[in-house]
């Protein structure tokens, strides 16, 4: 059977994906929870998981246009969200929980940290912000559970994760990072991983009830500043990541 494979080795021990054991998770979401999620995804042909890896055959969705306007993007994942409210935990207990392997993201974020304020095309506000970040995310990231119900997320919900078929129909890829968290979490990425800041209030408008956002977007600029990291500094995608990263942070002072 033609389709899309995915293939991954099994993590190294004691590092972030050892810990968090996301492609176990995406074979685990493709058997159990894709058939009845209700959003549109690749549909899975094979899901195998043992101690060489993991391995998926997906359909192959590479003639959809790659990414999604940011607004039916926020439409789809607030269905989603309420969708599973207060469910997704009895549904699925295997569920990563809200604010897992924050020490060990932390961590990360502390040794990378003096990389990035030393970059020069990061900004004052960007870097004052990313300055409040150090040592803080582990405690940052399970305040975040408090953002609103426990729900069924993507996890890494950015435009780069979704595919538009010609027909407006939005799929989600990449279900390596599902959880068990608020669905607020999924926005904050969407909007500091993806969508440009004078579009923000398209976003918010389309998502609906944003309450609690401010809980968990300290731990999406931790992400993003991790994204930077991965940039060449003053690329086209650095400016993006610092105007989104200095975007959230008005929203948080």
């Amino acid at each position: 059977m033609s389709g899309f494979v995915k293939r991954r080795n099994p993590p190294a021990p004691g590092s972030i994906p050892d810990a968090l054991q996301p492609f176990e998770a995406e074979v685990r979401f493709y058997r159990e929870v894709a058939p009845v999620v209700g959003v549109r995804t690749p549909a899975c042909f094979e899901a195998e998981a043992g101690p060489a890896g993991t391995r998926l055959v997906l359909e192959d969705l590479s003639t959809w246009r790659q990414g999604a306007d940011p607004a039916v993007a926020a439409r789809v994942l607030a269905g989603l969200h309420r969708r599973f409210e207060n469910d997704a935990a009895g549904r699925w207990p295997w569920l990563r929980r809200s604010g897992a392997g924050g020490d060990l993201v932390g961590q990360l974020y502390d040794r990378t940290w003096p990389i990035l304020a030393a970059r020069r095309d990061v900004t004052a506000r960007a870097r004052d912000q990313g300055e409040r970040l150090v040592g803080a995310v582990p405690e940052l990231a399970r305040a975040g559970s408090a953002a609103g119900p426990l729900t069924l997320v993507h996890g890494d919900a950015s435009v780069r994760n979704m595919r538009t078929a010609s027909d407006g129909t939005l799929a989600l890829l990449d279900w390596e990072d599902v959880s068990l968290a608020p669905g607020l979490t999924d926005l904050a990425w969407l909007l500091v991983s993806s969508v440009p800041p004078p579009r923000w209030p398209d976003v918010f408008a389309a998502y609906g009830d944003c309450a609690g956002l401010d809980l968990v977007l300290p731990t999406a600029v931790s992400q993003a500043f991790l994204s930077l990291a991965d940039t060449p500094e003053g690329s086209a995608d650095a400016k993006g990541w610092i105007a989104r990263i200095e975007a959230a942070g008005a929203r948080l002072t």
